[in-house]
């Protein structure tokens, strides 16, 4: 029985993932891979297609990480100042929340930062740390000031 190599356009169960390049019966790839749209044959043009592809990602990957860390840099170097409502003997009212952080980032630095990517628990005056997750591999930590 013959092999034949197969780049996968989708998601096969049993075989791979999209992208990946899998060797399956002669059958198999004519019959349903290639008849459902679901591969095409692993011809040289295709895997440089495939190639070509992987780099353009990795490129805007590696570009994306830069922009994160110049931003990173950018959020560390400056305070945030946020000013809550404190009872008489100083305590919060609450706790300061990640959408007050994001929305103070936001003024400050002109950034939209999602809610979700912030971590911090804040619930005293002072100043605070929040981690700001920018990429995958970039974290930053933003000084928030809280004054009552």
């Amino acid at each position: 029985m013959a092999k034949i190599q197969v780049i996968l356009t989708a998601d096969v169960a049993g075989q791979g993932r999209k992208g990946e390049i899998v060797s399956v019966s002669e059958g198999y790839a004519k019959n349903f891979l290639l008849k459902n749209n679901k591969g095409v044959m692993a011809t040289d043009e295709e895997l440089k297609k495939i190639e070509n592809r992987k780099k353009r990602e990795a490129k805007k990957a590696q570009e994306e990480k830069e922009k994160s860390l110049e931003l990173k840099k950018e959020l560390e170097s400056k305070k945030i100042v946020i000013v809550a409502k404190t009872g008489d003997n100083g305590k919060l009212f609450g706790a300061i929340t990640n959408k007050e952080v994001s929305s103070e980032i936001e003024k400050a630095f002109g950034v939209a930062i999602d809610r979700k990517k912030i971590e911090c628990n804040i619930k005293a005056l002072g100043e605070h740390k929040a981690i700001v997750k920018l990429h995958t591999e970039v974290k930053a930590e933003v000084t928030v000031v809280v004054k009552g």
